[in-house]
């Protein structure tokens, strides 16, 4: 998976903003990154601070831009750009304030062109990376809702990694129909930059109505609008799991698609399942879970665990600029 996003890098360099250039964590994956000279570390915060971090852990950060909010010298650019974008919500001095902050500061970064993608939260919160993106970089046209998604890598013994797509596993807590339907659309997408051929299967404690729940009509109306809006990638539910991924229980269910019992690609009823079972997925079935990988909006911007290693950063980091179009 990360070979074929390389191959892409090194076609295409991009630029990534770290908001927190301090941290050990960023600086060893900024080292990484740089001895592969496909991905420029934008690093947020005072030169001297995160040269003196990089020196004391013993990274190689040359290369790396540096940016410093209190001494950028596009500031007011800067600043008359998110007055214009927050009108009438904000003031030129709330900007300025927030200007002053690596996550609003690193988001406008991306925003003006200075870089490509952003990667936020190894000490920020979720909500904290996610917000100055919905401010400033907005959701894409046709995208009412910002989304999340996982994806999921097991190496397998022919040598091909197994990879599939979660979601929405961490943003959208209870979603209606119509936002399980972009959900769908947009975890489409993000498998085929994986590699994934998507067949999407929406999840649900019921089989094509075996059960029967506002839950399983929720998840079978947004079945039937997800296929009307995706009519070239293979989509059916509502499945329980077995059904969505055993060959041997979708034909003692009378599944008739080429989703049932194949499907790699699944869409949950709401946060609490989606959260659960890929941790399942994660913990017991030996999965490596990269993400949340945030959708739906016009640059790709990810947020970090906080519990994050450098490896992670890395591979967040090449996941993030491999999303840029």
């Amino acid at each position: 998976m990360f070979e074929f996003l390389i191959k892409k890098l090194k076609a295409h360099p991009r630029k990534i903003v770290f908001t927190e250039g301090t941290d050990p964590r960023i600086l060893e994956a900024s080292a990484r990154l740089l001895s592969g000279t496909f991905l420029t570390p934008v690093l947020v915060g005072n030169a001297d601070e995160i040269t003196k971090a990089a020196e004391e852990a013993g990274f190689n950060i040359r290369g790396a831009e540096i940016m410093d909010p209190a001494i950028f010298p596009d500031m007011d650019k800067m600043v008359a750009l998110m007055v214009e974008l927050r009108k009438g919500k904000m003031t030129e001095e709330q900007c300025r304030k927030s200007l002053s902050q690596a996550n609003y500061f690193g988001t406008m970064l991306v925003k003006m062109g200075y870089a490509d993608a952003l990667l936020g939260g190894a000490t920020y919160s979720t909500a904290d990376t996610v917000r100055p993106a919905l401010q400033i970089i907005k959701t894409k046209p046709g995208s009412k809702i910002v989304s999340s998604c996982f994806i999921m890598v097991r190496p397998s013994a022919t040598g091909e990694n197994e990879v599939l797509a979660m979601a929405d596993c961490a943003i959208n807590i209870k979603p209606t129909e119509d936002e399980l339907v972009e959900i769908a659309v947009e975890t489409a997408r993000t498998a085929k930059v994986f590699g994934i051929d998507p067949k999407v299967a929406f999840l649900s404690y019921s089989t094509l109505g075996s059960g029967k729940g506002e839950d399983v009509d929720k998840m079978r109306n947004a079945c039937e609008k997800a296929k009307a809006a995706m009519p070239d990638v293979p989509v059916d539910g509502e499945f329980q799991f077995d059904a969505a991924v055993s060959p041997v229980v979708a034909k003692t269910k009378h599944i008739t698609s080429s989703v049932g019992g194949h499907a790699n690609t699944f869409i949950f009823p709401d946060i609490n399942a989606g959260n659960i079972g890929y941790k399942i997925c994660q913990r017991m079935g030996n999965f490596d879970a990269y993400g949340p990988i945030l959708q739906g909006l016009n640059a790709p911007i990810n947020d970090l665990s906080r519990g994050c290693n450098a490896l992670e950063v890395y591979s967040m980091a090449i996941i993030t600029a491999g999303l840029v179009d």
